[in-house]
């Protein structure tokens, strides 16, 4: 019988007091608005990064496999060490655990989006202009007075434009295409069942969809609503089963800590934003052996098309490395889940540059954090499953293979 890689990694557990930081950027590589030129990672003065790059080792990270742009869910998984490919993750139900909504048997839940829709029902802002979060929870509850025959309905506010709608009956599934158009000038789409069995789902979609937008005619911007990730509750092994480590998750986004609360990871804080996030790690320092601090912002700029905020996204992240550091983690990981270049507003299939720093290191020619560097570190070109695995190596924690 041969072993998969979490078996592997199951056998070699070592327990020391060694602990792990990794550092995600959403979003964080990028590409130069002209050839040759120089990206939003290279253009930002990252002085901290640059200096970890020199002790160091450098290298990119493939978040599933070559050539696949992938969505933030599969992103992180692959971060956390889970093949994207057969652990598959709806974003529905990340959002739901995001926001502590326990999924049901028979719950298929379901990111939505508020837009904004002209007279004749086109899209002309795919998220209602980012409306406030407050804004956004009063008209979530305008939703709430959607009634559908035999089915419990749950509509929650996430954050901005997004909030959850959870579809409560027996016999639910989840494959039903997504209704953003992901452009504008066009209308939603239909929810359309990819298989017999969601047709159900598809059509409770629908009649949801018709009376929100009866409800939703008045507002100024979130007059329409594009749904996302109809997903149920996946079955995965957890954090502590997988590597024997007691992990945190420090985030400001509801969907990134419904991703780590649905591998075992402890959601810790309420921070809302990135130095509160560094604020929380060290109180909670003590307490458990790895972290996973997520940036989102750098995604969220790029996602605009914005080069240059999305570069001074990216020294914002720099300015927090000197306090992590200060807590002499024994392995600092910084990468991002996918790559969102401002020059294509949107995520891509590129690689993502990639830092180890650790005292087993094995250091490079690097001396600069950034994707020419990067592509010639010792790391190389790595599918992104395997960067836990390499982490929990630089922090001596796993034992060796065979006699």
């Amino acid at each position: 019988m041969i072993m998969d890689t979490h078996e592997l990694i199951q056998s070699l557990q070592e327990q020391n007091d060694h602990k792990i930081v990794m550092l995600v950027a959403d979003g964080l590589g990028g590409l130069p608005m002209k050839p040759g030129g120089l990206t939003e990672l290279e253009v930002a003065k990252t002085p901290n990064l640059d200096e970890l790059a020199k002790i160091g080792v450098s290298g990119m990270s493939i978040p599933i496999k070559p050539g696949i742009t992938p969505g933030s869910g599969p992103g992180h998984l692959g971060l956390f060490g889970y093949e994207p490919l057969k652990f598959i993750i709806g974003r529905g139900a990340l959002e739901a655990a995001g926001i502590g909504f326990a999924l049901g048997p028979d719950d298929v839940a379901v990111r939505c989006n508020f837009c904004t829709v002209d007279d004749a029902g086109n899209i002309t802002d795919r998220r209602a202009g980012r409306i406030p979060s407050e804004e956004s929870a009063e008209v979530v509850n305008i939703l709430k007075n959607i009634n559908i025959d035999g089915v419990e309905l749950f509509v929650e506010p996430v954050k901005e434009h997004r909030f959850v709608v959870v579809f409560r009956a027996k016999g639910l599934a989840d494959n039903v295409a997504d209704t953003d158009p992901q452009r504008t000038g066009v209308p939603p789409l239909d929810p359309v069942p990819h298989d017999t069995e969601s047709k159900r789902t598809a059509g409770i979609a629908k009649e949801f969809f018709t009376q929100a937008k009866k409800l939703l005619a008045g507002q100024p911007k979130a007059n329409c609503l594009t749904m996302r990730g109809f997903a149920r509750r996946p079955h995965m092994p957890s954090y502590e089963e997988l590597y024997g480590l007691n992990a945190a998750c420090i985030a400001v986004y509801p969907m990134y800590k419904g991703l780590a609360s649905l591998v075992g990871m402890k959601l810790v804080g309420e921070p809302k934003t990135l130095s509160e996030e560094i604020d929380t790690l060290e109180k909670a320092w003590n307490d458990y052996n790895f972290f996973f601090v997520h940036f989102k912002y750098t995604d969220s700029r790029g996602e605009d098309g914005d080069f240059d905020a999305k570069a001074k996204m990216i020294e914002e992240f720099d300015a927090i490395i000197p306090r992590v550091m200060a807590l002499k983690p024994a392995c600092l990981v910084v990468t991002g889940d996918h790559s969102t270049p401002a020059k294509m507003a949107s995520h891509s299939f590129h690689p993502v540059p990639t830092l180890i720093v650790s005292d087993l290191a094995r250091t490079d020619d690097c001396a600069v954090f950034g994707e020419t560097a990067a592509n010639h570190g010792g790391l190389g070109h790595f599918e992104a499953m395997y960067l836990m695995p390499l982490a929990m190596a630089h922090a001596g924690r796993l034992g060796k293979f065979g006699a």
